[in-house]
């Protein structure tokens, strides 16, 4: 089934709350829900235990000078969210296979609110693999994060008073007013939910390992297939491989793989200018003054936490570098990446320079594919008709690459 054919199956079976629907005669979608148990690393706590370590630290959540940036609606303190300490995530299953011994993560993209055109994504990896796809979000993304912020009504007054208070303001938007609201009041939001993201997965693959899963076995072999800023969060994992996890993980990349600086994601689709401007002050800039005043933040992206330095090294292309490349270098035989040649948001020579080091001698495979229509990072696969033919072409190109590595 092509592209096409496949988003307008798939866009309808995913709107409803059943916990189970029906895709075709060789597939289902079940839709779970999860718990976190680890929401309380978020800003918003008085009190914060690492889970690892003894040492408590205090760090109240600081709203000063926050209330002529935030919004009401966004003012909130994170580990407070519902929707983010509890949602649903999503499965495609073949239909003869009654607890998976094969799975696929998939992970999304930066600013996403939903599912949609991850789904024939999803589904293609299931029928050419054989192998059941887990879809699962990110903290404060699609599902995870309370429905006032993509309501459009809403969100016009917070984007409004954006464009007011910051009249030189470059691509702010409804789409991501939110997130770039968010980030630009409190950078760190960026590490934090990351790091609760993290842990999610960890939670998840232990539940596996353990047996716990109604759907997949605990010897379940872990692949990973990325998009977009999903990539940062599938690089720490393996990078990190707690507990040998993730040793035989392959891990395939679309449009991501760069480290955070070498990134552009400035859009109307992403973030706006001012939030960018902040966020990368705060990560780039200033990251090391931030470590020495804020106790936490420090205790979590030092030695005793192997994904906390991971993180950090991911962060800036000039930091930690070598580091980063000895670890890539011997990760070469389980990743690759698949670039656009026309991708703004993440170049694909940034892709190459962080994957393959600045010599070009870690033997990380990297393919460079270009399109012959107009297409963006955020919409590699667009729902325009005139163009059908090609995009289902360049869809099949994109997939047969993935899933010729992830068998």
């Amino acid at each position: 089934m092509n592209y096409f054919d496949l988003y307008s199956l798939l866009k309808d079976k995913i709107a409803g709350d059943d916990d189970f629907v029906p895709i075709d005669q060789d597939s289902n979608l079940f839709n779970l829900s999860f718990k976190s148990h680890n929401y309380q690393i978020l800003m918003g706590e008085n009190k914060y235990v690492c889970p690892m370590h003894p040492a408590t630290t205090y760090d109240p959540y600081n709203t000063e000078n926050e209330s002529d940036i935030v919004n009401e609606i966004l003012d909130i303190h994170d580990s407070k969210v519902k929707e983010n300490q509890e949602f649903k995530y999503h499965i495609f299953k073949p239909s003869k296979v009654d607890k998976a011994d094969e799975i696929i993560i998939m992970f999304h993209g930066f600013n996403e609110k939903y599912w949609h055109k991850y789904l024939p994504w999803a589904k293609r990896l299931m029928d050419d693999t054989g192998k059941t796809v887990v879809l699962f979000p990110i903290a404060f993304h699609m599902n995870r994060a309370p429905h006032d912020w993509s309501n459009r009504r809403q969100m016009y007054d917070v984007c409004e008073n954006r464009k007011k208070r910051f009249p030189n303001i470059v691509n702010a938007s409804l789409s991501n007013v939110a997130i770039s609201t968010r980030l630009h009041s409190k950078p760190e939001r960026f590490f934090w939910s990351g790091l609760q993201t993290y842990y999610d997965i960890l939670q998840l693959t232990s539940q596996i390992k353990s047996g716990q899963h109604p759907h997949i076995a605990a010897t379940a072999s872990i692949d990973i297939f990325s998009y977009s800023i999903g990539s940062l969060l599938a690089q720490i994992l393996l990078m990190t491989n707690p507990d040998n996890i993730f040793q035989h993980t392959r891990l395939c990349m679309f449009c991501g793989g760069a480290v955070f600086n070498r990134m552009s994601p400035v859009s109307k689709f992403i973030l706006d200018s001012e939030s960018n401007v902040m966020l990368y002050s705060f990560i780039i800039e200033h990251l090391e003054s931030h470590l020495k005043n804020n106790e936490r933040l420090r205790h979590y992206f030092c030695s005793e936490h192997p994904e906390g330095i991971n993180f950090r090294s991911m962060l800036n292309y000039k930091t930690m570098r070598q580091y980063r490349e000895e670890v890539f270098n011997s990760l070469h035989n389980q990743i690759m990446a698949i670039t656009l040649e026309k991708d703004t948001v993440v170049p694909p020579y940034e892709v190459a320079n962080t994957l393959q080091g600045s010599a070009r001698n870690i033997p990380v495979r990297v393919e460079i594919l270009d399109f012959p229509y107009d297409y963006k990072h955020e919409d590699p696969f667009p729902q325009i008709e005139n163009n059908k033919n090609e995009v289902n072409q360049c869809f099949d190109k994109v997939f047969n690459i993935a899933t010729d590595f992830l068998k």
